[in-house]
Parts: structure tokens; sequence; C-alpha cells
């Protein structure tokens, strides 16, 4: 058993709520440009007043409807500012945030709004009212349905109330105030509700930006960030509270397809994205290279890279490293910049593992990754690579108000103030999630090296014991398949099989691309591709390239490559793109039998 603790650098007082923020930067900053929505094709700026005004009016439409203290409201709809809006007026009028993520299933839907018992739902769409509509029936204690685009009606209700009203409402929220419910993403069984109050939020946005070099040099007024992650996510919503507090300018997306012309729009300093985003940054370039027949300067480059950020773990890049990098750096890396603005210096990664091969390319690159780890019920980050103290493929040292503890079967066990306090109308999995002594058990597996540093290694669910008894982490594969630009998504299986087997999805995005160079028709669907010797020979290098990175009896044996991607509308991904993969294991449960019965590609 391993353990190592940051004490705390800032605690919340009993009167500190989250919508603080808002109205002190109105009073002290007001005139000042702190956010940017998009209006059409054009970004158009938000003073800090200008926040603190809707805010204030919507919270009063909301008290004038009737929404009483401790209410909860549902916020249903993708990342924009009307969202961000809704959630500060909704604590400034005393009520309770209940996000969902606007790609739910209506019977998720249906399942969120009537066990957090919400009483009223802002939609962004007329599709999303639809879901609601189709529910609402089975749903009680549901009351109102809001449009986004009509905020100001709702406003324009709470024009008879003074401002000292809502003064006051906002004065009656105390720190260990209940402040938003999160639904787990469900990778297995029904969403649960996390019970997050104030202090919860509080200590960790204080915390964060109290961690060393982090407002210096990552999060501050001078900086820029684009949220197009779902701001139902914690990560996204942390961040978002962060950038209020310490005004850095924000813009709003929900539109992910159209994510690099915006960031090139929009020039961020900092970008925050889930691995899968970096995945096909990193895919993208060295394919198009490879295309274009400058493979091998991508290469060169990319291991210069690797190189590079390595040596800056220890004495420094020498001379002849520095000149190959400079020499790189005008011919790849200032291009890969460029595709994110130009202005990134540092990329955030969470929600899943960004892992070392990426983690080194990114900061060889000069787009610093900060990789972290947290939960929902840690109420995001719980450990945090900082600027000038960061071990990449690790995901950081606990930030200040944390305790790691490594169980002796390596479970990841965490303690602090922002852990949340328990799940909603659910004791029996509240009582199950903490041990006697208080600790959180994650379900997550880790290890703490001598100067704090934590590693994640996989969850405890998804380790595959083979039939010879040989305990496989599947992350680590699926890991290094993925990188191969062809791949989209890996599901490593073999618990209880004779040896370890592999599930292959196809990049739709680059197949064409595939088809062109390859001399197949557009039209030709991907069954038709599948036994193809020349995909299959392609993807069997990524495969010799997963297997070098474990032992003979952990490698991948066989892979067969199935004829349809994961989505977040076929129930196998998460709204963060995590794979369901018990869900995925099911439903393929057929060809998971044939890579044990002598079908699928039998690797070198």
């Amino acid at each position: 058993m391993r353990e190592f603790s940051e004490p705390p650098r800032d605690v919340p007082v009993p009167r500190d709520t989250l919508s603080d923020d808002v109205f002190d930067n109105a009073a002290k900053h007001g005139s000042e440009v702190g956010y940017s929505r998009r209006v059409g094709d054009a970004w158009v700026t938000v003073t800090h007043a200008e926040l603190a005004k809707e805010v204030t009016e919507l919270a009063a439409g909301l008290m004038a409807w009737g929404l009483a203290s401790g209410d909860r409201v549902a916020i249903l709809g993708g990342t924009s500012y009307q969202w961000m809006v809704c959630d500060f007026a909704i604590w400034t009028a005393g009520g309770v945030t209940v996000p969902i993520y606007e790609t739910s299933s209506a019977e998720q839907v249906e399942w969120i709004l009537g066990d957090s018992g919400s009483v009223a739902v802002f939609v962004s769409h007329e599709a999303l009212a639809d879901v609601v509509a189709g529910v609402r029936d089975r749903v009680p204690d549901l009351r109102a349905v809001w449009s986004m685009d009509g905020l100001q009606q709702l406003a324009e209700a709470g024009s008879g109330l003074d401002g000292s009203e809502v003064a006051a409402r906002r004065s009656s929220v105390a720190s260990d105030s209940l402040a938003t419910i999160i639904y787990t993403s469900g990778t297995t069984g029904r969403p649960k509700g996390c019970v997050i109050t104030h202090a919860n939020l509080l200590s960790e946005v204080r915390n964060v930006l109290a961690a060393d070099n982090v407002t210096e040099q990552v999060f501050n007024e001078h900086s820029k960030t684009l949220l197009f992650i779902p701001v139902a996510h914690i990560l996204a919503r942390v961040i978002q509270l962060a950038a209020v507090r310490n005004r850095v300018h924000l813009a709003h997306s929900s539109d992910a397809r159209n994510a690099a012309a915006l960031l090139v729009d929009f020039q961020p300093t900092v970008v925050l994205a889930v691995p899968y985003v970096f995945e096909k940054i990193y895919n993208t370039a060295k394919h198009k290279a490879t295309a274009e027949g400058k493979g091998w300067i991508f290469a060169r480059a990319e291991a210069t890279a690797g190189e590079y950020s390595r040596a800056l773990d220890g004495g420094g890049p020498g001379v002849l490293l520095r000149l190959r990098h400079t020499v790189f750096d005008r011919l790849v890396y200032s291009k890969l910049r460029a595709a994110v603005g130009g202005r990134t210096e540092q990329i955030v990664s969470g929600g899943a593992p960004l892992g070392s091969r990426l983690g080194h390319f990114f900061r060889g690159v000069g787009m610093n990754p900060l990789e972290g780890y947290g939960l929902t019920e840690t109420s995001s980050g719980v450990t945090l690579n900082v600027p000038g103290l960061q071990k990449v493929g690790s995901v950081g040292r606990p930030l200040p108000g944390w305790s790691v503890r490594i169980a002796d079967d390596g479970e990841v066990l965490l303690k602090g103030a922002s852990v949340f306090q328990g799940y909603w109308r659910n004791d029996a999995a509240t009582q199950e999630a903490f041990d006697h002594d208080g600790w959180f058990h994650t379900g997550d597996l880790g290890a703490l090296d001598d100067d704090g540093y934590l590693a994640i290694t996989g969850r405890k669910k998804d380790l595959i014991v083979t039939a010879g008894g040989k305990n496989v982490a599947p992350s680590v594969l699926e890991d290094r398949v993925r990188a191969h630009w062809l791949v989209s998504q890996c599901v490593v299986v073999g618990d209880r099989r004779p040896y370890v087997g592999a599930l292959l999805t196809l990049d739709a995005e680059v197949l064409p691309q595939w088809k062109r160079e390859r001399g197949h028709p557009q039209d030709s669907p991907i069954d038709s591709l599948r036994e193809n010797p020349e995909l299959l020979a392609e993807l069997q290098r990524a495969v010799d390239d997963a297997n070098a990175a474990v032992s003979h009896a952990e490698a991948i044996k066989r892979f067969l490559v199935l004829g349809e991607d994961f989505t977040i509308e076929g129930g196998l991904l998460t709204s963060t793109l995590k794979v369901k993969r018990q869900k995925v294991i099911d439903r393929y449960a057929e060809e998971v039998d044939r890579l044990y019965a002598g079908t699928g590609v039998r690797t070198h």
C-alpha cells in the first residue's frame, strides 16, 4: 500500500457560493471582455457586467415562475454560452442544476428527469424539446420546459422583482448547499446521480488554480480557451468555472465537426479535449504526410519530438537535438500548431488516458499536455501534471487538498474536500463506494512512484484474466492499436479464453481516402473490405506495434474487423466517447466466439 497527500491551499468559507465570481468580476472588471458567444458565423464579445446582468435577470425570471431554494432544474443541450448563463442563474436563484447530455436517449432523459425530481428543464433546440415532450407524462415533477433561444422571455417575467430580492436569494445559499446532481455516463447499468455541493466544486476549482504554475502559466486574464466538449461533463464544467474565476476569455461551441475551423478562428492559448481528439489530430497529420510522399519527414519529426520531450525531463536537449528540433519546427510542428489556432501552448487532456506516446509527441511539438485524473464523484481533477512539474505518461501528482492511496490489489483510493456527498437516492451504492475509513474506491487500477506521480493502468472491472491465468490490462494494447490512422476503436477481449483477441472498427472519416489511394470504388461498403488483404496488412502492422509493448502471453493473437463503428446513438459509446466495453462484448458475442473458433486474422 502506498499513499501520497497534498494539503489544501484554499478552504471555502460557509457563505461562499459558485455564483460569487460572476458578480465579483462585474463589480471589479465590469467593462472587460470575458466571453465570446457564437452568433451565426461570428463571435460576439460579452463583458463581465453583461454576463452578471443576464444571470440576474434570468434568476429573477426563475424566482417569479416559482422556483424555490433547492429545486432541481435540468439543462439538456450542447455546450453554449446560454448553457453557462442558465447554470449560474439556477444557482443565483438558489436552485440545483441537473446537466443532461444532448446525445442522451429518451429513456435516459426520462430517468434523469424523474430520478432527480427536476421541476423544469432548459432545452437548446426543438428536437430536444420533442424528446422531453415524449416522456413528460411519465415525469410527474416536471412543470416547465424552456427553450434556450427564448431566455429573454423568461427573464422578462421576472422584471417585477427588485434586484435586492435576487441578491437576498443568492445570499441565502451556503457553501454546503447542494449545487448540482451530475449523472455518471453509465458505461455499465443505469446512470447514478452524483450529489455535489458548492463547497465541493469551490474546493476543486480554487485548489486547481492554486496549484504550482497553473494560474501563472496556463489560466489567467491573458488566456483564451474554447470549450467544445459537453459542459454536462464534470471536467468541462470545472474548466468553465475556473475560467470565470480567473477571467480567462471563454468561448463555447457544440459544433464538434467544425471544431478545427473554430479553433483556428478563435486562436485559444489552452485547448481542452478528450484523448480521442488529440489522437485524430496526430493520425490525420501523419497520414497526410504519408499520402504526399513526406512520410519519412513526419517519421523523423515524430521521433525528434519524442526525443526532445524526454530530454526536457533529463539534462535538457543537446545542441544537435535542438538544431533538429528547430528544423522540424519549421517543416512540421508549426503546421500542427496552426491547425488549432497557432497560439496554443497547453493542452488539457482528460476523460481517458492520453498515454506517453501522444504525450511526448505533443510536448515535443510545442503544445504541452497537462494530463490529469479525476471522476465525476471527485468533482473532476484529483491529480494533474502542471507546467514544469510533470511526468509524461503519468496523470500527475495529487492536487492541493487530495490524498491518493493505492490499495493492496492496486485500486486507486481517494480522500479530499471535493469528493461528492454520495449518490442521489441510492444509499446502497454510496455505502459500497466508501470503505470504513472514508476512502472513496474509484474502481481504477494504478501506481504511485516515489515522487507521488500517479499512473493509471486500467479498470478493475476491465482486467482480463485468460484461461491460463494471465492478467491483461487491455488499455495498453488498445491505445497502441488506435494509433493507426485507419482504426477508430479497439476492444481487447480474452477473459477466461485461451488467448487475447481484439475487435477493431474502421474510421469512416478516413476510409474514403484509403479507398482512393488503393483504387477501390468510393461506394464499396465496409463489409466488402473487411477481408481485403491490403487492409488487413495495414491493421496487422497496428496490432504488431501494440504487441511489441507487452509480453507474448499478453499479446493479441487474433483480430477481427467489425462492419460498423461504435456510436453514442448506437449505445456503445458514452457521451464522452468512452467505449461501453461490456455492451460491445455482449452485442458482438458471436464475433468474439469466432475469434476462438479459428476465424479472424491470426497475428504474426
